[in-house]
């Protein structure tokens, strides 16, 4: 066990030399792939603070019934006991708004009361105003529900209040596609950048792991240091993304604050959780040991 600690202790002193025997390239190396990994945290940082957007200012999502014309007082309730009985888990209130009500709520507000007063008659329908209960993804239930009541006799017409929520969960899905493959980009560039900076270690190296053969060190033994050198690489990238992600969002959460401010809703950009960082960097450091153990294994022969 102590045999095989010193090997590993000896691996890594010889990859922190080799790292600063070439400060310019390990730290251009380092800051390309730091960059490459910055946008996906800021990414993932904005989508994880906008999902629980919508539901704040989506609070109730409502839909409203419109009912046909020669709808009856009776056939009206009966519509409503039936929305409540059928929907009780997903619906938190649902109230008859007959056409008088409505046209007093209307004609309350100065804009429309002008327009209401040119009117011969009422011309607004009886309604009936749904309000669901918040739920992770409340623009597909809302619609699901649309689609399902709009089906039933007696209703005209339903009109979903909360179309923008169904187009931000719309945009935010993108986001997630956008992410998975700018994922995909950070793998490709850590296997390169490590790949390429391992092969010319090891071609600069050629002498000494000559010399150590000669003496009678063994393949995993020589190829050790370039596996810890990409590990290297990656950790260090890793915590300079996080501190170049931590850096941006000072001023991204000025500018946020006050445009939020504006709408009345309280909206900051934080960095994921804890664990799910340290996943990611572990990630970056296992592939940039599998890029050097690809490349040392390829380009090198010992």
């Amino acid at each position: 066990m102590s045999r095989w600690l010193r090997h590993h202790r000896y691996a890594l002193q010889v990859a922190l030399r080799r790292l600063g025997q070439h400060p310019l390239s390990s730290l251009a190396n380092i800051v390309v792939i730091a960059l490459m990994l910055a946008v996906p945290i800021l990414g993932a940082s904005v989508l994880q603070s906008a999902q629980p957007l919508a539901r704040q200012l989506s609070v109730a999502p409502q839909l409203t019934l419109f009912l046909e014309p020669d709808v009856p007082a009776a056939a009206q309730r009966a519509l409503l006991d039936r929305i409540r009985d059928e929907s009780a888990g997903a619906v938190a209130s649902a109230t008859l708004l007959p056409r008088e009500k409505a046209l007093e709520i209307l004609r309350a507000e100065p804009a429309w009361a002008q327009a209401l007063a040119a009117l011969p008659d009422n011309p607004l329908p009886d309604a009936i105003v749904v309000t669901l209960h918040d739920s992770e993804a409340p623009a597909r239930e809302a619609s699901a529900l649309a689609d399902q009541w709009s089906q039933w006799p007696g209703i005209d017409h339903v009109q979903l209040d909360s179309d923008w929520v169904r187009r931000l969960e719309s945009l935010l899905s993108f986001v997630r596609w956008g992410l998975g493959l700018l994922a995909m980009a950070v793998v490709v560039v850590v296997l390169a950048t490590v790949f390429n900076t391992v092969r010319l270690q090891a071609l600069t190296q050629r002498e000494e792991i000559a010399v150590a053969r000669l003496v009678g060190a063994t393949e995993s033994f020589v190829r050790r240091p370039f596996l810890y050198l990409g590990a290297l690489t990656g950790l260090a990238a890793s915590v300079l993304a996080l501190a170049l992600a931590r850096m941006a969002l000072v001023p991204l959460n000025e500018i946020l604050g006050r445009f939020a401010v504006s709408y009345g809703i309280e909206w900051s950009i934080g960095l994921p959780a804890a664990a799910d960082l340290a996943l990611a960097g572990a990630v970056v450091v296992i592939l940039g040991a599998v890029a050097a153990r690809l490349s040392v294994t390829r380009r090198t022969r010992f």
